[in-house]
């Protein structure tokens, strides 16, 4: 039976439609795979290896989604901590294997730093593009604000911790060898203390104060300039979302099975090509992790809060922007912590470089100010967005070893 060119054509939009073309990026996963068997150069590796994360990541969000909403909100919750920030935590897991500890370190702050100003700012600009305002619930946002606060102060007390010490130990006072024991117990410690206040959190958003995480700040947000029906734009995205969620749990263990076995195979490859590659490019390890490798880690929820955004879901924005950042700092780096002292490189502490804790605590006020009021429009997502370009700038330009 011939196929008229309108059928052709909705079919093509179908592929299209709802995410469906970052599947085609699956090519990608591959062609890495020929680029490391034929050993090809490592910018061809690095660069294949880091396009098919992001539809992999893509993958694992969306079984992750689906095996929530079947099993409910408690066990839901704990499934989005857990796989929320999958792919970063592989990355991270599989460079501090391998002894890149600057880069895995390079790459939590990347994340924490892009999630803030890269992704809130960009669901600012484009959410608020067609509006006056987009409101937001505050306490939620607040809540979030006073945790990355918590974050910034976690990295920001090991760092000085060593700049003391160190001091200390010029002086012949201590001993170098005490010196870096007590920054390993130290960074342990605070990293279980980092680790409990995100266990707070979860029973903070899902159960004593669930009601303010629910999404209806988007209720009270002013009407479309532009007048379009924000409710119709809701109703496509969950029919759009249903299409593409797995049909059953089975299916969906199995996805995010594959996905995860895919990342963390893609990760291999991208952290064996990185010192090469980011060499070959004249970049530094830190700008490749601070800024690369987050943002391909962080790909999937990137897209997620644009498009709840321009949708009119500012809450939905907010909570995957600061909650992503809020899982790196509180979860993920404390988990990186307990790891790495099964690793053959010994523990890994929490000093950052200074510059890495400034942007941390740049962000962090940034996103205070931002969080406070409530609202938002598009100059306040432009204005994070330089932020972020200023911070990014600042890494590019910095020599290695600083």
């Amino acid at each position: 039976m011939p196929v008229s060119k309108r059928s052709r054509g909705g079919g093509l939009r179908a592929l299209f439609r709802g995410g469906n073309w970052l599947n085609l990026v699956l090519i990608f996963v591959p062609l890495a795979a020929v680029a490391e068997f034929m050993h090809w150069r490592p910018t061809a590796i690095f660069a294949f290896a880091a396009i098919a994360i992001i539809p992999l990541a893509g993958l694992m969000g969306h079984a992750t989604e689906a095996l929530a909403t079947r099993l409910g909100a408690g066990i839901g919750g704990l499934l989005n901590a857990t796989f929320g920030n999958a792919a970063e935590l592989i990355i991270a897991l599989v460079a501090l294997y391998r002894g890149f500890y600057d880069v895995v370190k390079a790459s939590l702050t990347g994340s924490i730093v892009g999630n803030i100003l890269l992704v809130l700012g960009l669901a600012f600009l484009v959410g608020g593009a067609k509006r006056d305002r987009q409101v937001f619930n505050r306490t939620a946002a607040s809540a979030g604000a006073l945790l990355l606060l918590l974050s910034a102060l976690g990295l920001l007390v090991p760092t000085i911790f060593h700049s003391v010490a160190g001091l200390a130990v010029a002086k012949g006072k201590v001993a170098a060898d005490v010196e870096i024991i007590a920054e390993h117990r130290l960074s342990l410690f605070i990293a279980l203390v980092l680790f409990a206040a995100y266990l707070a959190s979860l029973l903070f958003s899902l159960r004593t104060h669930a009601a303010h995480y629910a999404g209806d700040g988007h209720d009270h947000a002013p009407a479309d300039r532009f007048g379009d029906d924000d409710s119709r734009g809701a109703d496509a995205g969950r029919a759009a979302a249903a299409a593409h969620a797995p049909a059953s749990m089975g299916r969906a263990v199995l996805t995010l099975l594959i996905a995860t076995v895919g990342v963390a195979w893609m990760s291999e490859l991208l952290v064996g090509a990185v010192a090469e590659a980011s060499h070959a490019l004249g970049l530094t390890e830190v700008f490749v992790g601070v800024i690369v490798v987050a943002i391909i880690g962080n790909a999937a929820e990137h897209s997620t809060a644009i498009l709840v955004a321009m949708k009119n879901k500012a809450d939905l924005a907010v909570n995957i922007a600061v909650g992503s950042s809020v899982q790196i700092a509180l979860f993920v780096a404390p988990v990186l912590v307990f790891a790495s002292y099964l690793m053959p490189g010994g523990p890994m502490d929490l000093n950052f470089t200074a510059f890495e804790v400034f942007a941390v605590l740049a962000a962090v006020f940034v996103a205070n100010t931002a969080a406070q009021e409530g609202e938002s429009n598009w100059l306040e997502g432009a204005l994070l967005l330089a932020v972020y370009a200023i911070l990014g700038l600042a890494f590019y330009f910095m020599p290695a070893g600083v």
